[in-house]
């Protein structure tokens, strides 16, 4: 056996130690950036709170954080030495790199390797304490760090997001066959930005990766309005929370 290979075993079976007190660990997901992923996990994040479930948000693309912003505390900070201690927002343990830097607009300039080490880092030593639901806010591609969680985390699966138009289904199939070549659960998709039902394309790329359609978010300026403000969209809109409500209630049914 590779020697690589034998260090990924040996670094999974100790994430897996460490995150043992976690009892449900879920990947939001898709191959194209722009369509929503970080609206869905944080917002399904915080639905899976309020119905009284102990929840941590992990905002796994490290090389263009956004989670801090889009909850409205861009000013948290985390020490940068183990064990790493998320920050509690609303009852939910968040932890992001844009926790680690100076400034948010500062790009973070990282090869492959440094990716997937960060990733490394964030699992092996982020103290979760007890948890039902670990969401993880994946970075878009195929690539580096996608890759790495899915051969280091033991995750239940895989949210796939996608938006109405033929191209982001088709990044979204691509998606969930690399889950499914890695022997990952894609647990169903959610079309984003959506006119109220799933487009002829997302039906199409759910049936033919053996999964359903669970929710649809509305286009709606109410959504836009909140993310700039740093507000969670489930805590001001009662037809947003509802939407959230079902999407969450099918995957807690899984």
């Amino acid at each position: 056996m590779h020697p690589s290979f034998l260090r990924v075993l040996e670094q999974r079976k100790r994430i897996k130690e460490r995150l043992k007190s976690i009892k449900h660990k879920i990947g939001v997901y898709s191959a194209k950036g722009g369509v929503g992923k970080t609206t869905i996990a944080m917002n399904l994040a915080y639905t899976l709170s309020k119905k009284g479930f102990k929840v941590g948000l992990l905002d796994a693309d490290v090389d263009c954080p956004n989670i801090t912003m889009f909850l409205g505390i861009e000013g948290a900070k985390i020490d940068n030495h183990a064990p790493l201690m998320p920050v509690e927002h609303m009852g939910v343990k968040v932890i992001s790199t844009g926790m680690l830097v100076d400034e948010l607009k500062k790009p973070i300039i990282w090869r492959g390797p440094l990716v997937t080490k960060m990733l490394g880092d964030f699992f092996e030593y982020t103290d979760w304490g007890e948890l039902d639901y670990l969401i993880v806010d994946l970075s878009p591609g195929l690539s580096d760090g996608p890759l790495t969680i899915m051969q280091l985390l033991d995750l239940d699966g895989f949210v796939l997001v996608t938006t109405p138009e033929r191209v982001s289904s088709l990044n979204a199939t691509r998606s969930g066959r690399m889950a499914k070549k890695l022997n990952m659960a894609v647990l169903g998709m959610v079309e984003n930005m959506s006119a109220g039902k799933p487009s002829a394309s997302t039906l199409e790329a759910a049936k033919e990766l053996g999964t359903e359609v669970i929710g649809t978010v509305d286009r709606t300026q109410a959504i836009a309005s909140a993310t700039d403000s740093g507000k969670i969209q489930v805590m001001e809109y009662d037809n947003i929370a509802a939407e959230f409500d079902r999407i969450a209630e099918r995957l807690i049914g899984r």
